[in-house]
């Protein structure tokens, strides 16, 4: 079991679903908005974005996650199935909750990260813990 500190944020994927219009269904071929679904950056072969520090777990396509909202206590369980987000382009960046942490790591689909906090946030302080 490891443990990630970071940011998530939350993207569009697969069919039409609520602020969603159509879009591809991700690296993993199976990605849709409206499932308890993320992007981990680094899984397979060809998605690496290790950066700003950080060496990230390798994962599979199907893989489960659990996704903590650190400010409220709120976490959820994932599946990965895109390939994301491109960790060095978000290396300072922090929540405008309660900022414990820099950096984004997860990216999740409409319907996961509105089980965490409002979609309108658009980002929030996590823990994600891979097995």
């Amino acid at each position: 079991m490891a443990q990630a500190h970071g940011i998530a944020s939350w993207f569009c994927c697969g069919s039409a679903w609520g602020p969603c219009s159509q879009a591809g269904t991700g690296a993993c071929g199976t990605c849709q908005s409206s499932k308890n679904m993320s992007a981990w950056p680094k899984i397979g072969t060809s998605c690496n974005y290790d950066g700003c520090g950080r060496t990230f777990v390798k994962l599979s396509c199907g893989s489960t996650i659990n996704v903590k909202n650190d400010c409220n206590g709120k976490n959820l369980n994932v599946v990965v199935a895109d390939c994301g987000p491109n960790v060095p382009r978000f290396c300072g960046q922090k929540a405008p909750d309660c900022a414990l942490y820099a950096g984004r790591i997860v990216d999740l689909t409409p319907a996961a990260f509105s089980a965490l906090a409002p979609l309108s946030q658009g980002l929030l302080t996590c823990v994600v813990t891979t097995w």
